[in-house]
């Protein structure tokens, strides 16, 4: 019976899908397995950030994909042992056929391309795994695996809320699919409707965004410029703490949701739209959830929730991240899913 895991990433810098594979290393490593991280060293994020949380770590010498799926591929029939789990489409259609898999999609193939890739990639899988039951919807035979995240604990006092002066948040990436140039304009209603109370935090930053895109978003924000406050890149907790109302405007089909679970734990209201998984991750029953794309419908779902919000919510949200979303939710399912495969799972299951 199998003791180890190996993980294999996706990408060697640092996105949504990376932060779940060091989430995944963690939980195993907690269900006392071997853990194994294998990247490529160019870039080298997350390579550096598995050795530093102490995994071991294998280095393909890589810096573009098709050389890193060839040195993987080369490597897992040379070297490893035990199961491997593909974290993303590029591992798993590297190591296509190869045996004692796991095929882990982290959002729907796009294109005509992905969709044969993804189909190459899943032969000989032993699971395919994706982070929500709406995604699995769409790929048959798939297993949910809902992601998770620690909790984000928040300075005491931290809100003391001013009805006459509200700071809406949203953090993540500036694209047209993440909803932000419709945010700019439920924001300009807003402030047609209640001049001066409306501010934005806008955290995050356009990584990973073509530049036609980004100019999109831009020439959306430049209108309500003096309602933002721009601040990049930031921790979860000063994030949470400085804001009133956190608000998700995605449009696209949303394979998860990691920041709404991250808003759930800091107990702090928010807005969701009903892209993709999205109510899902919100819960049965949400009372926030606008149209994906309206304007208007995020602005009228936005003064709801800020005069509707009350402890109960805040209280029920914070229990349905304990329950689905925390690193003892995500570790417990993951130790069902490999004793499954035959893994010895032990340790904090």
């Amino acid at each position: 019976m199998p003791t180890s895991l190996t993980l294999a990433t996706n990408n060697g810098d640092i996105a949504g899908g990376e932060v779940m594979l060091l989430a995944l290393a963690e939980a195993a490593g907690d269900l006392g397995l071997a853990v194994t991280v294998v990247a490529p060293t160019g870039p080298s994020e997350l390579l550096d950030a598995a050795r530093a949380a102490g995994f071991a770590a294998v280095a393909i010498r890589a810096t573009t994909r098709s050389a890193y799926a060839r040195g993987l591929r080369a490597w897992d029939a040379a070297e490893r042992s035990g199961l491997l789990w593909c974290n993303g489409l590029v591992p798993a259609l590297a190591t296509a056929g190869h045996p004692d898999r796991v095929v882990h999609l982290h959002q729907l193939p796009r294109g005509r391309a992905q969709r044969v890739a993804a189909l190459l990639a899943r032969v000989g899988a032993r699971r395919v795994v994706v982070p929500s039951r709406t995604m699995a919807a769409d790929v048959p035979g798939s297993t949910p695996l809902p992601n998770w995240c620690a909790e984000v604990v928040l300075p005491s006092g931290s809100h003391h809320r001013d009805p006459d002066a509200v700071t809406l948040g949203y953090l993540g990436r500036h694209s047209t699919d993440k909803g932000v140039d419709v945010l700019a304009r439920a924001l300009a209603l807003l402030d047609r409707r209640t001049p001066g109370r409306y501010r934005l935090l806008l955290a995050g930053e356009s990584r990973f965004v073509d530049e036609a895109d980004a100019l999109r978003v831009r020439d959306a924000l430049d209108r309500v410029a003096p309602l933002v406050e721009r601040p990049g890149w930031i921790g979860r907790s000063d994030f949470f703490a400085a804001i009133d109302l956190a608000v998700f405007p995605s449009v696209w089909a949303e394979p998860f949701g990691l920041v709404v679970t991250e808003a759930q734990s800091a107990r702090v209201p928010f807005v969701v739209t009903d892209a993709g998984a999205l109510p899902e991750v919100a819960g049965p029953g949400y009372p926030w959830i606008a149209r994906a794309g309206d304007p208007a419908s995020l602005a009228d779902t936005i003064e709801r929730a800020l005069a509707e919000a009350s402890p109960a919510h805040l209280d029920a949200a914070r229990d349905r991240w304990r329950r689905e979303y925390s690193p003892e939710a995500g570790r417990r399912r993951l130790a069902a899913l490999l004793a499954g495969l035959g893994v010895r799972v032990g340790g904090a299951a």
